[in-house]
């Protein structure tokens, strides 16, 4: 009996992934100081766009898709993200962050091609960003862990749909020129079900209300409240069928978990060896940091931490190439990684002592990136509430 096949990682997808570590090593690092930055602390779309030139022009912008517009699979993807996320600039330089990622592959798998020329192709080719609006207020009882929860609607009208409704938390909805609403359709033929639509931004229907502070900075545009009014749009822009929404998430979900995972796990890589590298100069107590084991231990257990997040997410790919939908697997490795990686990033910067609460490396910021990576593309506690309830199914059908 033949066991699953194993989809493996090609030469093409190491040669691409050693161009963009070169890449990013060679010349984002530098760009790590660089103060074009909005007053939420994120990078500017100038200090964007002018990495991605330079990275359209070392051939490694949008490098985890090809140039026939094929993807790599998820287990190469996973070797080219983790480079483009040793520096949080390096994603955004390469054009491999979120939700730009996430959604680049979702309108790839469910757009036409008529879509998919109007609005896939300006963010191939980097020249735009995007938002995905799905969460809604808490105040409001809306959406977040829970799609099911949406209040946000939609309804036919002749040739167009009417969209209402709030959101927040809308990553990057500040300077991005390509939408998908996701909504709750009131139409008799798909009423109850989600719908999702490509939508021109800006639009005067879609009204930024509020842009807080996050724990976060490195997301251009940062998450955003809207207030969606009358919103038309045409009928031959919903992404999919009506009311199938819900499944074409599904289809996003593991996919964009697991690159959370993958760029974040190059970003703590990065964090590692500048404490490995501050410990082995720092001097204390007549001798480096590392000689003591308290110091010593805790990058010890960060190489450990490293190695298994590695091993989980190529694991979770390797589902994921099979064509399975991979949601039990995605959320196990989301949990894990996310965890360890907190462990790891909050190691370093203990490790570094007073440099390591500052911005003079990123080592503070990818504390603040895992803090909030715990919570984005669902709460741990979600996971292991999904994970748990497949337990009571498994027991159930067992006896």
């Amino acid at each position: 009996m033949k066991g699953p096949r194993i989809v493996t990682i090609s030469s093409e997808a190491l040669e691409v992934a050693a161009r963009v570590e070169a890449f990013v090593r060679g010349t984002v690092f530098a760009y790590e100081q660089d103060p074009r930055r909005d007053h939420h602390g994120a990078p500017t779309d100038e200090l964007v766009m002018e990495l991605r030139e330079l990275a359209r022009a070392a051939g490694v912008l949008t490098p985890h898709i090809r140039n026939d517009g094929g993807h790599f699979n998820q287990r190469e993807t996973a070797v080219i993200l983790i480079k483009s996320g040793l520096t949080p600039l390096g994603m955004l330089a390469c054009n491999t962050q979120a939700p730009d990622e996430g959604n680049m592959y979702l309108i790839g798998k469910v757009g036409s091609a008529d879509l998919k020329q109007r609005f896939l192709e300006p963010l191939v080719s980097g020249r735009a960003r995007s938002a995905f609006f799905m969460t809604e207020p808490a105040e409001l009882q809306g959406a977040g862990a829970d799609p099911s929860m949406m209040i946000t609607t939609c309804r036919k009208d002749g040739n167009h749909w009417v969209v209402n409704g709030k959101k927040c938390f809308i990553t990057g909805a500040e300077g991005a020129k390509v939408g998908i609403v996701m909504a709750k359709s009131d139409d008799s033929d798909s009423k109850g079900g989600a719908c999702m639509f490509l939508v021109d931004l800006p639009d005067p229907a879609i009204r930024i209300t509020h842009v807080p502070n996050t724990i976060d900075s490195s997301m251009p545009g940062s998450h955003a409240e809207i207030d969606i009014t009358d919103l038309r749009i045409p009928a031959d822009q919903m992404l999919g069928d009506a009311g199938e929404g819900f499944k074409y998430a599904q289809i996003r979900l593991s996919p964009a978990r697991l690159s959370h995972c993958m760029r974040w796990l190059g970003g703590c890589i990065r964090a590692q060896e500048i404490a490995v590298d501050y410990a082995n100069r720092r001097m204390a107590f007549g001798k480096t940091l590392i000689d003591h084991e308290g110091v010593g231990f805790m990058l010890a257990e960060n190489m450990i931490d490293l190695k298994q997040c590695e091993l989980m997410i190529d694991w979770c790919a390797s589902v994921l190439d099979t064509g399975s939908l991979g949601t039990v697997e995605s959320s196990m490795t989301k949990v894990a990684v996310s965890e360890a990686l907190m462990r790891v990033a909050d190691k370093c910067v203990q490790v570094l002592g007073g440099t390591g609460v500052t911005d003079k490396t990123i080592v503070e910021t990818m504390f603040r990136e895992i803090r909030a990576f715990r919570i984005y593309d669902g709460p741990t506690e979600v996971h292991k509430w999904s994970l748990a309830k497949k337990l009571r199914r498994d027991w159930k059908a067992a006896q």
